[in-house]
């Protein structure tokens, strides 16, 4: 159903296109709208517990694991896409600043460096990557396989149920945790663990270059610290 509810919006926005520059359009897709089950997407992102997993697995056994493993850590720590990651250039660090134009949306976002994603930059300070790369190059698919076979070797196997729907059958999978990670759960992570250390959402948005609130909030509705505290004002409300 999320596929198919996402392609009727590129088909009704192609119509509308069609209608304003003059072609012949039936009407009839303006007041088409199926009724379609869907769940909210599932946030998958690591825990503080299972990044220490990462950090300190032994991969004297997996040594084509190291910089996948940097990599990966490095977008859980600035936010970045596993795109950006890989554009990032030496001469776009500029001292604890990491300057990005992030490739998905072309938004130029400025980022303080921590201590620990300046220590993964440092250990390839002096390596020379085609193109001037900061870090070590992957394509994203090869990211996404390798991320997976470091989580299972980290042990991060929690069992998590994912609900689909197709038409009005509901699809309920469990998968250990470790399947359903790639590159993009490093950016949820810092999002997730961002919001989770109480900084503003609007200070992360401008680290993550998210446009709208609306992006946030499936990010900000797990986070159940922060539940917690906002409900707990109203103990002095009356």
């Amino acid at each position: 159903n999320t596929t198919i509810r996402k392609k009727l919006e590129y088909l009704t926005w192609f119509l509308r296109w069609a209608k304003d520059n003059g072609y012949a359009v039936n009407p009839a897709f303006k007041t088409f709208k199926p009724t379609l089950k869907q769940t909210q997407n599932k946030v998958i992102y690591l825990t503080k517990e299972e990044l220490v997993k990462i950090r300190d697995l032994d991969l004297s056994a997996a040594p084509r694991l190291e910089p996948v493993r940097d990599i990966f850590l490095f977008c859980c720590l600035t936010s970045l896409r596993h795109s950006d990651a890989d554009n990032l250039r030496k001469t776009d660090v500029k001292g604890e600043h990491i300057e990005v134009t992030t490739i998905k949306t072309g938004d130029s976002v400025s980022i303080k460096l921590n201590k620990n994603a300046q220590t993964i930059l440092e250990k390839y300070k002096d390596v020379p990557f085609p193109g001037n790369r900061a870090l070590p190059s992957f394509t994203n698919q090869a990211m996404n396989r390798s991320i997976k076979d470091l989580c299972q070797l980290a042990g991060i196997d929690e069992p998590i149920r994912i609900t689909t729907y197709k038409g009005n059958v509901r699809k309920d999978e469990v998968h250990p945790k470790w399947e359903l990670v790639g590159t993009h759960t490093g950016r949820r992570t810092f999002i997730v663990h961002a919001l989770s250390m109480n900084i503003s959402p609007s200070v992360v948005m401008k680290w993550t270059g998210h446009s709208d609130y609306k992006a946030m909030k499936p990010y900000i509705d797990i986070v159940d610290s922060a539940k917690d505290e906002a409900m707990a004002k109203f103990d002095n409300l009356l």
